[in-house]
């Protein structure tokens, strides 16, 4: 889990980078880094549960799609929200933050990165 607080540290490290003017990030290159980052970070948290779980290496999921079958398959039967809020960081970090750089506002990327460190968090 260590690992994966990390990469969450090191986003919110990318993210200072980012000027601000009037609450949003005047340079979204910093953004999309740092959502990118942070989604990474969930996805390391979910790999090093799934490694306790008896899963090797190269069994680990390698696309969004295989996370969520771990996910429904290893967890949702003793967390049915976590694969809600895992779809719900996928949506705001990787595609929103990362992929079409949409995500602007600093307390909307501040919200996404607390509900990543909480997501992060069910795995230690």
């Amino acid at each position: 889990m260590k690992e994966a607080l990390r990469y969450l540290q090191n986003a919110k490290e990318i993210l200072k980078k980012a000027p601000i003017e009037d609450n949003r990030y005047a340079d979204v290159k910093y953004v999309q880094e740092a959502c990118g980052t942070a989604y990474l970070a969930i996805l390391k948290a979910i790999d090093v549960y799934l490694l306790s779980k008896g899963l090797s290496k190269k069994e680990l999921p390698r696309s969004v799609d295989a996370y969520r079958k771990a996910l429904q398959k290893y967890l949702a039967v003793r967390n049915g929200k976590l694969l809600n809020q895992f779809e719900d960081l996928y949506d705001e970090l990787h595609i929103a933050g990362y992929y079409r750089g949409m995500l602007h506002s600093v307390g909307i990327v501040k919200e996404a990165f607390k509900s990543a460190k909480v997501f992060i968090e069910k795995f230690g």
